[in-house]
């Protein structure tokens, strides 16, 4: 694996040989897929998926719509998850402040989710590439020297291949770390996958090309795509602007804040201080902007924009509203495409409220998701002025949710197809989308708006 591919790999790691990926049989190698693209991504994997399969296009945090992925795989495999790169907590932060780079979070979870469990090995690996070390400092550094050393219990049942293939970058993420001695990594709470796709990031300073690996490694369906919806190689801060004027900058910070990096990431987080107004608006932030506050304008991936042209339902899925989905929704060019479709553009309503959203009903959300699209309140020559319609047609609800539903305000909003379905009662979070009778509803619709000589199976 020269330098052919994505270029020239770090001076220490020259030499380094990978060894050769035990890829199922629908698999491609990583010597013909870069035969056929010179910069292979999720995107550039061949889809053998039968036509029968609806394709989704899904904007999603890493959290609240994972626990539908299995389910959905039952109906269709053809989805396309896009993720925000922002997240700023757990583990994940702690890599951003120490080796930079855009958050990888989200997208480790949400591949995890779709990785195969079909034999012993496949759920060793995902075991271990789930796994999260102890909260405690000491006890978390000597568990993660086992385990890069290769050996700690969790690397049962993986053969060789497997084994020095994530050993691999392992050892090169421990290495980054090394080199900068002028910054203490803690390891406390820390996800193995984090660490995997961190270290094979920098290695082939692609991010598409650490999900592609990851995706390999966790042996993903190949016609399920997990993109990021920007692809970049640098750090990305989400910011947000209430309707009072205040600025907050960190993703953490808008949604659950915690007590610094070691802290647990409570996605309920019920004890976190209310906002002081609503949120107004997101955007993205650095340290090298051209105004005020920073304000960054990063281009939108080009493999959302391509699966947005062509699949036959938009989805915006149930979680964080302005910190999980409207960030993938407030780039250049989104708007644009989702406006000019006439397929299935479905909204998932929350069951419950949470610190974003306290006090929103139905049409609150759909205003949020218009204003992202519309890029309303962000610079004037980038507004556009579609009317909510034009990006949502369909409202699914579950059903005894929180979050009241005025069917006459999303009339009047042009949206007419309001659809209960059933619901499960969380522990954790309180009322969520009964899986099963999600993708029911959503097999049900599609449906209606496939060719007539597709059957949706």
């Amino acid at each position: 694996m020269a330098g052919s591919w994505l270029g020239p790999f770090p001076s220490p790691f020259l030499t380094l040989n990978l060894p050769q990926f035990p890829f199922s049989t629908r698999s491609h190698s990583m010597s013909t897929l870069r035969s056929q693209n010179p910069n292979p991504s999720c995107s550039s994997i061949p889809n053998p998926t039968p036509a029968a399969q609806p394709s989704l296009l899904v904007f999603s945090g890493g959290t609240a719509f994972n626990g539908v992925v299995e389910d959905l795989k039952t109906f269709t495999t053809r989805v396309a998850h896009v993720l925000p790169v922002s997240d700023d907590g757990g583990s994940t932060a702690e890599i951003v402040r120490v080796l930079g780079g855009p958050a990888v979070g989200d997208i480790r979870s949400r591949c995890l989710r779709l990785a195969d469990k079909s034999t012993s090995e496949a759920v060793a690996v995902r075991q271990l590439l789930g796994h999260r070390l102890p909260l405690d400092a000491r006890q978390a550094k000597s568990e993660w020297y086992d385990i890069v050393e290769g050996e700690h219990n969790l690397w049962t049942g993986v053969s060789k291949p497997y084994r020095e293939t994530i050993r691999t970058f392992l050892v090169y993420f421990q290495n980054q770390i090394l080199r900068r001695s002028d910054e203490s990594f803690c390891f406390s709470n820390g996800s193995i996958g984090n660490f995997f796709f961190a270290g094979a990031r920098v290695f082939f300073r692609s991010l598409d090309a650490a999900i592609f690996l990851f995706s390999r490694v966790s042996d993903i369906p190949s016609e399920s795509l997990v993109l990021p919806v920007i692809s970049t190689n640098d750090r990305l801060t989400l910011g947000c602007e209430l309707s009072d004027g205040t600025i907050i900058r960190g993703q953490n910070e808008i949604s659950h804040p915690t007590k610094g990096y070691m802290a647990l990431v409570n996605k309920g987080n019920s004890s976190a201080p209310a906002l002081s107004s609503r949120i107004k608006r997101v955007f993205y932030m650095s340290s090298e902007g051209q105004n005020l506050l920073h304000e960054v304008f990063p281009a939108p991936n080009p493999a959302v924009m391509d699966q947005l042209r062509n699949v036959d339902c938009i989805v915006y899925a149930m979680g964080s509203l302005f910190t999980s989905v409207c960030p993938s929704l407030v780039l250049i060019g989104i708007g644009e495409i989702i406006s000019s479709r006439s397929c299935p553009k479905v909204l998932l309503l929350n069951g419950t409220h949470d610190r974003e959203t306290s006090g929103f009903s139905a049409s609150c959300f759909v205003t949020a998701i218009t204003d992202a699209l519309n890029r309303t309140y962000g610079a004037p020559h980038n507004c556009l002025k579609n009317l909510p319609s034009h990006y949502i047609n369909t409202l699914l609800v579950p059903k005894d949710g929180e979050i009241p539903v005025n069917v006459q305000c999303l009339a009047d909003q042009g949206i007419f197809e309001v659809i209960v379905v059933d619901s499960v009662h969380d522990p954790k979070v309180g009322v969520v989308f009964d899986p099963k009778s999600l993708i029911q509803a959503l097999d049900d619709l599609i449906g209606r708006h496939m060719p007539t000589n597709v059957k949706v199976v």
